[in-house]
């Protein structure tokens, strides 16, 4: 701002010399002001200044172009608002220098060069920051329950498969809460559901950088993008800047040490685990990744007891009442699976996994009415879920018709075209039906979805083993080398072609092709001494927990042992006489117990039981439903343009 120097008659030096300074306010409407005591110095004219000493020689190169009036004798600002250049003070006290600038030559070469100046300066933009108007303004930024109420339509218009409005809505709040970390990672997941790798990767980057890396959320999802992508590196990268950007990130350090199991570095995965409990506390999946790897490693009441502080820390994780009752199959206690399988429920009565996993685990125990009922179930509550049409479609080619089953099959591949598993099932029947040309099409339909995932390395193995048994070998090894070419560790894949080959009375590369698998086999090694270590962070009750870990109890001990850890958590003190049909080695079906199912679904979800065939039909606005957007053109694939490493 210009000083204004107080109206006055004289214009001497020994004027009052108290000023109004006004400073600039966000509101334009109001000015703020504060005195102080300078020196005044009057103005003889806008071009020349007299200097009286070198202390006063620091004057701004550009100024506004002021006005003489005749009634003050000051120089006043115009409306015009011309900048105009003022030259720098020359020192006068050497040489008589300043006698020299007040002769007529130099004012003509001064006002020349002036002017130039002021000219060019008129062209020069003047840079004026963006302010946010006040309470008076007519632009003023919307509140933060705004933002809450974006981002959860935003999530509707995702849920509803509505995404381009969504990426209206997330754009739109960056715009306007730019610091705000929730918008980038709602923005980058619905674009990397998209497969819109390349947009996300930059959405998470500009969200960095807005929030200045101090957002754990941002890096965490980049980094999970960046691992899906298939770049291990950049994803360890970016969980470590997740960790240090707050320690306390439970979901950095979990995601961590899941790459680094799938990588086969157990040793480091269970470093990030342990740092997990260190700096977050008990968190359910942490112990469920460690539950898993203890049954891996065949240390199983390890296992259940971990499992069993997982459901402490959440009682209401399906995952992890699902994991133990994967344990529980595996050791052949089907009662305490199913009581598992009911928590889990329970827990989350609309989990499309709780109620697929249990399905087919029925349906593989013999209990075909009760699966199929349990996948009508799942379809019922979650009727876009690809995943349980499928499994009902097997159920029903199974014990009842294909054709029911085909029909099973098309709707789950109209409800998701780009879910591979689906088309893989359904060339697998056609095969078994003997069309073998639409079991092609089908496989040829998935390979076309993705070629060089793990789902691609099963459809080229299936699709190896057609070929092999019409008498097509070539085609036949062509394809199983394109499958280990995808996956080298996998064991089915390798002795199948071994197999091939000694049919055909090649047992010299039969054995070749099985010394190849040993010798690239990956075998991950764990340590069991680590347990006990880890143990005593977890757990202070050291004495306790050996006890319970002891390794020499035999089978009857540990399913009592398991049966006791679910009836605690059901709040009963010890086994009682209904659970005497697991120990007696019986199930529901012949003890007559387990969940009322019927009932369950009627109070909690509001399901008709005897209404699950007909909810199965399909709707009319689902039949005349007609996609607009134009379907993405079919990649042909062929085996013998893809390299093979595997000789």
């Amino acid at each position: 701002m210009p000083l204004l120097p107080p109206p006055s008659s004289s214009s001497s030096s020994s004027a009052n010399p108290n000023l109004t300074l006004f400073s600039p306010s966000q509101n334009p409407h109001s000015l703020s002001k504060f005195s102080f005591k300078i020196p005044i110095i009057p103005l003889h004219s806008y071009l020349t200044i007299t200097s009286c000493s070198s202390q006063d020689s620091a004057t701004p190169l550009l100024e506004e172009s002021p006005t003489r009036t005749k009634e003050s004798g000051y120089d006043v600002v115009s409306e015009n608002k011309v900048l105009v250049v003022r030259r720098p003070v020359m020192d006068s006290s050497g040489d008589g220098g300043g006698e020299d600038s007040d002769d007529d030559g130099g004012l003509a070469r001064s006002s020349a060069i002036d002017s130039g100046l002021a000219e060019f300066a008129k062209k020069m933009p003047m840079f004026e920051p963006e302010r946010v108007e006040g309470s008076s303004g007519s632009l003023e930024r919307p509140l933060a329950v705004n933002l809450d109420l974006a981002l959860y339509r935003a999530k509707f218009l995702a849920r509803s498969y509505r995404y381009d409005e969504a990426d209206e809505v997330l754009d739109k709040c960056i715009n306007i809460w730019p610091e705000d970390g929730r918008a980038y990672v709602a923005l980058g997941k619905i674009l990397s559901k998209q497969s819109k790798m390349a947009e996300a990767r930059a959405v998470y980057e500009k969200g960095c950088q807005a929030t200045q890396g101090e957002n754990p959320y941002i890096w965490q999802c980049w980094a999970v993008l960046e691992k899906k992508m298939g770049n291990i590196r950049r994803a360890r990268e970016l969980f470590d800047a997740a960790t240090v950007a707050n320690k306390r990130h439970i979901a950095a350090w979990h995601g961590w040490a899941v790459l680094e199991l799938k990588q086969g570095n157990i040793k480091k995965a269970r470093q990030l685990l342990a740092k997990a409990l260190k700096f977050c506390g008990g968190n359910e999946y942490v112990y469920q990744t460690l539950a898993m790897l203890e049954a891996k490693a065949n240390r199983y009441e390890q296992a259940r007891y971990l499992f069993l502080q997982a459901t402490k820390c959440n009682p209401k994780s399906c995952a992890s009442w699902l994991a133990w009752a994967q344990l529980e199959i595996q050791q052949e206690n089907k009662r305490a699976a199913r009581q598992l399988f009911e928590k889990a429920v329970q827990a989350s009565p609309k989990n499309r996994f709780a109620w697929h996993v249990w399905g087919v685990f029925e349906s593989n125990m013999g209990n075909m009415d009760k699966g199929r009922k349990l996948l009508k179930i799942g379809h019922a509550l979650n009727p876009r879920d690809p995943v349980l049409l499928q499994s009902l479609a097997l159920l029903e080619y199974k014990h009842s018709s294909a054709n029911l089953a085909r029909v099973l099959f098309r709707r789950a591949s109209e409800l998701d075209p780009r879910h591979q598993p689906v088309w893989v099932a359904w060339g697998w029947m056609e095969w078994k039906e003997g069309n073998i040309g639409k079991a092609r099409e089908l496989y040829q339909r998935a390979l076309s979805i993705n070629s060089t995932g793990e789902s691609a390395s099963r459809c080229l193995q299936a699709w190896g083993v057609l070929e092999q048994r019409i008498g097509n070998l070539s085609a036949a090894r062509r394809l199983f080398r394109s499958s280990l070419n995808i996956n080298s560790q996998s064991y089915v894949t390798w002795m199948t072609w071994a197999s091939l080959e000694e049919d055909q009375g090649n047992s010299v590369r039969a054995e070749e092709i099985r010394n190849l698998y040993f010798q690239q086999r990956t075998e991950v090694v764990d340590d069991a001494s680590w347990v006990m270590g880890f143990l005593d962070i977890i757990d202070p009750a050291i004495e306790s927990i050996k006890r319970l870990l002891k390794l020499d109890q035999e089978s009857f001990t540990k399913a009592k042992v398991s049966l006791e850890k679910i009836a605690e958590i059901n709040g009963k003190g010890s086994i009682d006489e209904e659970s005497s049909g697991f120990l007696d080695g019986k199930d529901d079906m012949e003890s007559g117990m387990g969940m009322d199912l019927d009932a369950f679904i009627s109070e909690k979800l509001s399901l008709d039981p005897s209404k699950l065939d007909v909810r199965m039909e399909p709707s009319k606005a689902f039949l005349t439903k007609r996609t607009t957007t134009r379907p993405a053109p079919r990649r042909t694939w062929r085996p013998e343009n893809r390299s093979t490493t595997i000789s």
